[in-house]
């Protein structure tokens, strides 16, 4: 395995919407090689999740995982890896939470993002297999994330108030007590 390059704003394969995997591409060693790639980048930067966008390829497939500890995201439940091919991404219900989200292709500069609390999420895992989940709360918010990537949006599309963004540095001096504080309120009351 190897740590890929992540590339950032700016560079118009963020801006492509991912095209969908065969299933003989995903079962090719190309394919399977890369998802490996990606889930060894994710750990590096410690991210919640990457999408193929985001190391240079418009596949649709995304890595999301939060593993104990987490130091960008100390405040996100667990999340078990979990491989995203060709996912679909609908509501359950009109709730929103603000999450002030970061991104590893947009380094240093985070901001306020409404995300739906309660999404459904098809998708084939790295095996072609296909699954169905509810998907809660801040996992929820990861999860639409990773799939804005899939699309061609960044989080900094979806910030109805500019007046949010912040650097880390800022987010945590002025910002991350409270946001804390509405997130820990969000996984008691939904779960993860």
């Amino acid at each position: 395995m190897a740590v890929l390059e992540i590339v950032t704003v700016g560079d118009p394969v963020l801006r492509e919407r991912a095209r969908e995997l065969s299933a003989d591409e995903l079962r090719s060693d190309e394919v399977q090689r890369l998802i490996d790639d990606m889930i060894e980048t994710k750990r590096a930067a410690h991210g919640a999740g990457i999408a193929a966008n985001q190391v240079g390829r418009a596949l649709r497939v995304a890595v999301v995982e939060v593993e104990p500890g987490n130091p960008r995201y100390p405040y996100k439940p667990i999340v078990p890896l979990t491989v995203i091919v060709n996912p679909e991404i609908e509501p359950v219900d009109d709730e929103l939470f603000a999450v002030n989200e970061g991104c590893l292709s947009v380094p240093d500069l985070r901001g306020d993002v409404d995300r739906h609390v309660n999404v459904r999420v098809r998708y084939l895992d790295r095996d072609g297999e296909p699954h169905e989940e509810v998907r809660r709360g801040l996992t929820a918010g990861t999860f639409q994330h990773e799939v804005d990537h899939l699309d061609g949006a960044l989080f900094l599309d979806r910030v109805r108030d500019p007046s949010t963004f912040s650097t880390w540095e800022q987010f945590d001096r002025h910002r991350r007590a409270e946001f804390e504080q509405r997130a820990r309120a969000l996984v008691e009351r939904v779960g993860s």
